[in-house]
């Protein structure tokens, strides 16, 4: 099973994988902030919505 996690602003991926890491290794933290590493936008590390796709 292939895990993605995508920024909810902007849709562009973050991760992609197969093993499940803590968010705190996959986002980037600046001044103690988490952005989304394309579009800037801060992101929470608590929040997260889990959406589940049939593979096709």
């Amino acid at each position: 099973m292939v895990i993605e996690i995508v920024c909810s602003v902007c849709g562009a991926s973050l991760y992609s994988g197969f093993e499940l890491k803590p968010t705190k290794e996959i986002l980037n933290s600046k001044d103690g902030k988490f952005r989304c590493k394309h579009c800037g936008a801060i992101l929470s590390i608590h929040d997260f919505a889990l959406e589940i796709f049939k593979a096709l």
